[in-house]
Parts: structure tokens; sequence; C-alpha cells
């Protein structure tokens, strides 16, 4: 929870499209516990696939009213290793991002070589990323 005195924690939301009975979960999820966090989704931006994430990431991190961006998605498998590739190269761009911008993205698309049901039983990761997001803002705020 943020303390009496502490500032605000404004976070930036890029949810996916694709699969969106999951991702609308994992966002419902994702806000409900930002708000017990006392942190605020100050905005959302939806993409189509996870594919599509890291331009919206950095158009957050070039946000100066966003301390963190949450990604929110899931990567589910196919007949080909396709899921294994978007994965890889989603994690290595935003990774790349946050150091470039010096703020927290984190990780709330689970995946790859899932099934839809085990996509589903991972919701909460967004409750995660979420968790990840507030506590790394923190633990930056305390380094300055």
């Amino acid at each position: 929870m943020v303390e009496v005195g502490d500032e605000e924690i404004k976070l930036g939301f890029v949810v996916s499209e694709f699969h969106r009975d999951i991702t609308y979960q994992m966002e419902i999820l994702g806000r409900e516990h930002a708000e017990f966090l006392g942190a605020k989704v100050v905005h959302t931006v939806y993409t189509p696939g996870t594919f599509d994430m890291p331009l919206a990431v950095k158009a957050l991190l070039q946000n100066k009213d966003v301390d963190a961006v949450v990604t929110l998605g899931c990567v589910i498998e196919g007949a080909t290793e396709h899921d294994e590739m978007i994965a890889a190269q989603l994690t290595r761009k935003i990774m790349d991002l946050s150091l470039d911008y010096a703020k927290p993205v984190t990780l709330g698309v689970s995946g790859p070589g899932m099934t839809r049901l085990e996509a589903q039983e991972r919701v909460d990761y967004a409750k995660r990323a979420v968790e990840a997001a507030v506590k790394m803002v923190k633990r930056i705020r305390n380094l300055k």
C-alpha cells in the first residue's frame, strides 16, 4: 500500500486484444489490484496482440505522467513455434525499453507453450505484474 506522504504511483497499462476474453479478466484484476495498492491507472492502450505491445509501451514511457508500465496479455501455443518467437521478442524489447527509459515495465503476459485453459488459469499474472510495478517504482524512488 502507498503510505501517507508517498507520492501516488501512476501506471500505464498495455493490454492485448488478442484472446480478449482472457485479457479482459486480466485487465479487471490488474485495475482492482492497483487500486488496492493505492496506485492509479492513468492510461490504457489496447494493442491488437502482444507483438504490437512494444510501440505502445514506448509511447507510455515517454509520458511524464507514467511511473511504470504493466503489460497484460497471453501467448497461447499453436501448431507452430510462433508463440515462442513472439514471447521471446516481446520480453526482450520491453526489457530494453525499461532500461532505456529508466522506468519499470512489468510482464503480465503469460505463455508461451500453454493452452487456452492454462491461460485462463493464469489470469492472476495481472496482479503480479501490477504488484511488481508498484514495488519497483517505490524502490527506485528510494534510491533518489
